[in-house]
């Protein structure tokens, strides 16, 4: 989940988004990964740690990610197979976006960053209309 995570945050530095953007991003990620990962049986306090929400913010943050590269020439406006070719190993945020999103649907999780990269990737959702519509969502507690 986490890749799927960097994943949208390589989309925002690809549109041009700054660092209120990935903190809100990182924020309401961990959120998803939480509320999903304790529906399946998880410790909520283990997303929480270095091995949840350290890893990340690094994997979020990082120029050396994969999936947060592949995002971004997403991002650029590059097409999926462009994107693949270019960073040329395993994106593992684009192989999971499709469980994460049917597991969202399966266990009734809102997971609406999810929602919109699967969106992106499968129904050329444009990445800024994706980020509008994350961002102009009615408040919630996160």
């Amino acid at each position: 989940m986490k890749n799927i995570i960097a994943f949208c945050a390589g989309v925002s530095a690809g549109i041009g988004l700054g660092d209120n953007t990935f903190a809100a991003l990182i924020t309401r990620g961990l959120n998803e990964i939480t509320r999903l990962g304790v529906t399946l049986g998880g410790n909520k306090d283990t997303f929480y740690g270095l091995s949840g929400l350290g890893d990340l913010i690094v994997t979020c943050l990082s120029e050396h990610s994969r999936n947060r590269r592949a995002g971004k020439l997403i991002g650029q406006g590059k097409s999926l197979e462009e994107t693949k070719k270019e960073v040329g190993m395993v994106i593992e945020s684009i192989d999971n976006i499709e469980v994460a999103y049917e597991l969202s649907k399966i266990h009734n999780v809102e997971m609406p960053i999810v929602e919109m990269v699967y969106k992106v990737i499968y129904e050329n959702l444009n990445p800024k209309e994706a980020v509008k519509k994350l961002m102009t969502r009615d408040k919630k507690s996160e």
